[in-house]
């Protein structure tokens, strides 16, 4: 078990916390040193510690070439328990409509489910600059509506980010569709294609088989003498 792959498993360990964080009906926070810690900073502090170990993971496992097959299977299950925790979390408290955390989950099981089809094909479809777009967009956007759930000036701002998040989920999942139609549906067809080519020079083969068969045995008959017919 290597750092990045111990970092991936942390990021999960932090889903619970963070729900925990924001469903707890506290109305008060924390003193620690003297400093009031309200229940939407420790919120914060635990997503925002789990999103930073998204973007470590990733660069130490290729600065160290430590990219294995567990800390890929991981870490995409990792990000998204973390954002959907965080989603279904504030629209039950009440701070997110629930039809925009529909469109994003849904949208993550969509692509989720195209990888899985095309890795079955033997196609890996990687992630684009509008996924790594959207998943940025999205933590910035939720720890504002953290914060908006207290300070009431945030709230617009944090639904105006909740909007551009849901576009670039749309976005970014048209253009693994895109991905998928143009590159696994070609192989798909293609090896099809050779299957039935394949079918076809079999039975080709298979028919000439027939037909010398029967021509040798037409040869042997005529060779026989007159008298032996």
């Amino acid at each position: 078990m290597n750092l990045p792959n111990t970092l991936t498993i942390l990021r999960i360990f932090f889903v619970p916390l963070l729900v925990a964080a924001l469903v707890q009906q506290r109305e008060t926070g924390v003193h620690l040193a003297g400093i009031e810690v309200t229940q939407e900073w420790l919120a914060l502090a635990i997503f925002l510690s789990a999103a930073g170990t998204d973007m470590l993971d990733g660069y130490l496992a290729r600065r160290w070439k430590q990219v294995t097959t567990i800390g890929t299977l991981l870490d995409p299950i990792a990000d998204k328990l973390l954002i959907s925790a965080a989603l279904v979390s504030l629209v039950q408290v009440g701070a997110l409509p629930g039809w925009m955390a529909i469109l994003i989950i849904g949208r993550e099981f969509a692509v989720s489910g195209l990888r899985g089809i095309a890795a079955a094909e033997g196609y890996i479809i990687r992630a684009s600059d509008l996924g790594k777009t959207k998943m940025v967009s999205q933590v910035v956007a939720i720890s504002f509506v953290m914060l908006g759930r207290r300070w009431g000036a945030l709230r617009t701002p944090a639904m105006i980010l909740m909007w551009a998040v849901v576009f670039f989920a749309m976005i970014s999942a048209v253009s693994y569709f895109r991905k998928f139609w143009r590159k696994v549906d070609k192989r798909v067809k293609g090896r099809r294609r050779r299957e039935l080519l394949a079918l076809e020079r079999k039975r080709q083969k298979a028919l000439q088989r027939q037909r010398g068969g029967a021509a040798d045995l037409g040869g042997a008959t005529m060779s026989k003498p007159p008298e032996a017919i």
